[in-house]
Parts: C-alpha cells; structure tokens; sequence
C-alpha cells in the first residue's frame, strides 16, 4: 500500500490556492520566477483579473476580491485589490489583451526544472 503522506501528484484544491497565490504575487510585484508549468497556469488568470480591473464595476471588484488573496501591495496604504483596480487597471485601459509575458531561463539547479519567468508587459 502506498504511503498516502508522500505527495507525488497534487489535487485541485492545492492547485487552486497556489494559483491564487502566484497570481496575486504577480499583480503585486509585476514579475515572477517559477516553473513553466505554473506559469503557463496562471497566465490566463492574471489575465483575466487585469480584465476585470479595466472593466472597474462593482461586479468586477466582487469577482476579483473572490479569488485573489488579500495581501499588502508596494503601496503600505494599499491592498492588492486596491492596487489591481487603482494602479494595473487604468495603465493596461487602452490595451487589448496579451498583459503577460514568458520568459524561459535555465533550468533549476537541483532537480532541472525548466524555469521561467512571467512578468507583466
């Protein structure tokens, strides 16, 4: 029988609060390094939450407090759902769409994980 502490495969709810962890963290700082999977996962995500911040209804700010995590922003007076909808929002507004960009960079040193680095463009 399999030792069912051990974590070879993740299940989706592991998968869905990393991605809403990443996500935020991109909005946030505006740049990530991860692994090419998680960042392909969560480019279309980002995306969608920029989206969101364009569209700047009260519809749109309840979808977004949803599913991003409530975290402090660079700006100390800000939180990151102020920050997407005050700062990212107005900057991408003549934009449509492709806010993300995937950079590849070498592999991870210890297990050779292929690394990249997503960043808003």
């Amino acid at each position: 029988m399999a030792n069912p502490k051990q974590l070879f495969r993740r299940n989706s709810e592991w998968w869905n609060h990393v991605e809403r962890a990443l996500v935020t963290d991109l909005l946030i700082h505006g740049e990530l390094k991860t692994t090419l999977e998680r960042a392909k996962r969560i480019k279309s995500k980002a995306e969608k939450m920029i989206t969101l911040a364009k569209l700047n209804t009260l519809s749109s700010r309840r979808q977004a407090i949803k599913y991003l995590i409530n975290k402090t922003s660079n700006d100390p007076k800000k939180d990151s759902i102020q920050y997407l909808f005050d700062i990212i929002g107005p900057k991408y507004k003549s934009r449509n769409g492709g806010y993300t960009r995937i950079v590849k960079i070498a592999n991870r040193q210890g297990d050779n994980a292929k690394m990249a680095i997503i960043q808003l463009v």
